[in-house]
């Protein structure tokens, strides 16, 4: 088979990696919240009813924003519901979801499990464009963010929590472009509602950062025409614009699913040329850059019937994904994506963080687990801080259904504060392995520190209750630097972690 090559040079990058590129995503969804990163009564659970099985796993995975109370959720969110003390807060029916929400978990049990992941764990709090507006989102505002002397800020200390939540990134809706979203509106009803909130938010506080909606995915029929629409409402009072996608096979083409970056390189790239056109028309010498604030692998068409089926139970089991190791070289490779373009994709999040399509499962009263996914969000979040190098790969391909000819490898470079190098990359060929040759220029390094893989025997291998550490990451063999060349070969359907110092 034909060798993969590229080339590395401190002299060719792409941009430093915002450690905000690894967030993740807590939801009103499932399972997500309760039983998952909370549940009073678990036998790990501290006094404020947290699982430290589950924040032991989450400080692993290496998390930094996280986004939060949704996602769909977040339409019909009160956020005064989620205050004060816990038996007076009230149940509600979530629309989204066709659930009961009990708002036992709300904005200081957020805020306080952050806390406890560390203080690199920053808040990413979205508002209800849906069914509220410009008054609520800056009640939520002072009720969070002012130090004291308000009647919210007071009420605030009164309900425990004296010290601001500090609060600093916030999203002005969430998927207004859907109609499935509860209060969808057009562009231009969502571009002006947008403005108007944040330059609210601004006079609150001019230092905020503000995400606005952006397409809900690039197949949208309104894709490209929304941001821009948005944004010549919004530019100069936002600082990113957000996206959602998620991937899964379609009747059963597995060789365009291993391929889905393909689609998620291209649709930042055209968001990309959307900011940049506006920003010309404009004459503004501002740069949107972009907050990829849910991407994951989805078994969506599973997802919808469970759904429609619901009768407004209390956290049901939804969109609880079984990921295999074909899931994670996906995921791998998604990961790869996002900071191919870390020049511009400045925030992440990872949807969703535990029991819901997410690297983290739990059991009521039970054990928590790492699935498939787990392990390449770990590892790029551990090995993946620095600057971004400029990777271009001479690449043996192969045809795909839906995306035309692919490369094989799909690969990135980041380059440590200590000069260290870490490649990340995935072969997406099936069953042969691919020889990688990697030429090192003015680098500096010599030797290899480790060579991870994460593929297996059976592509269909998964970690489950009954199997926790089926799939793990093993050791490579062979794998040489000699000269200032690089030199390995990629298992099939594997996604390699390869340090250099």
């Amino acid at each position: 088979m034909r060798t993969a090559r590229f080339t590395l040079d401190p002299a060719f990058t792409v941009g430093e990696v915002n450690p905000r590129l690894f967030g993740s995503f807590v939801e009103h969804l499932g399972r997500c919240v309760y039983t998952g990163i909370f549940e009073p009564g678990h036998p790990t659970a501290d006094a404020d009813g947290l699982r430290q099985d589950v924040l032991d796993l989450v400080r692993e995975l290496g998390v930094t924003a996280v986004r939060y109370p949704g996602g769909n959720f977040v339409s019909g969110y009160r956020w005064e519901d989620s205050v004060g003390p816990v038996e007076d807060r009230p149940r509600r029916l979530d629309l989204a979801w066709r659930s009961t929400e009990t708002n036992r978990f709300g904005l200081s049990e957020y805020i306080a499990f952050l806390r406890r992941i560390g203080p690199r764990a920053e808040p990413m709090m979205a508002v209800n464009l849906g069914t509220r507006g410009v008054a609520e989102a800056l009640e939520l505002q002072e009720y969070a963010n002012h130090p004291s002397g308000t009647a919210l800020s007071d009420l605030r200390a009164e309900h425990g929590d004296k010290d601001p939540f500090g609060i600093r990134l916030w999203c002005l809706g969430n998927e207004m472009d859907g109609p499935w979203q509860t209060g969808h509106k057009t562009a231009e009803e969502y571009g002006r509602l947008a403005a108007e909130t944040a330059r609210a938010m601004r006079q609150f506080d001019p230092g905020v950062e503000l995400v606005a909606c952006g397409s809900s995915g690039q197949s949208m029929e309104t894709f490209a025409e929304w941001e821009a629409t948005v944004l010549k409402e919004t530019y100069d009072l936002v600082d990113h614009i957000s996206l959602h996608a998620y991937y899964e096979p379609h009747d059963g083409d597995i060789d365009s699913f291993l391929a889905s970056a393909v689609d998620m390189e291209s649709f930042i790239e055209n968001v990309v040329a959307t900011c940049d056109h506006v920003g010309a028309l404009l004459k503004s010498k501002k740069r949107i850059n972009l907050s990829f604030d849910e991407w994951n692998v989805w078994y969506m068409s599973r997802s919808q019937a469970e759904v429609a089926a619901l009768d407004w139970p209390e956290a049901p089991r939804l969109l609880e994904d079984s990921y295999s190791v074909t899931d994670a070289v996906v995921f791998g490779s998604l990961l790869i994506a996002l900071l191919r373009h870390a020049d511009r994709v400045t925030v992440a999040c990872l949807a969703q963080l535990v029991n819901v399509i997410a690297p983290i499962m739990t059991e009521p009263g039970g054990p928590a687990w790492r699935q498939t996914t787990f392990f390449p969000f770990a590892q790029a979040s551990a090995y993946g801080r620095g600057e971004v190098l400029d990777v271009r790969v001479d690449s043996p391909t192969y045809e795909t259904r839906k995306y035309g000819e692919a490369d094989l490898l799909h690969a990135t470079a980041v380059r440590a504060g200590d000069g260290g190098v870490t490649v990340f990359a995935v072969n997406r060929g099936r069953t042969e392995p691919l020889p990688l040759e990697v030429a090192l220029g003015g680098l500096g390094l010599t030797s290899v520190v480790e060579h991870s893989v994460l593929s297996d025997a059976d592509p269909d291998a998964r970690n489950t209750l009954a199997e926790p550490e089926r799939v793990a990451p093993h050791a490579a063999d062979g794998t040489t630097l000699r000269d200032g060349r690089l030199s390995a070969v990629l298992e099939p359907l594997s996604w390699n972690v390869i340090r250099l110092a």
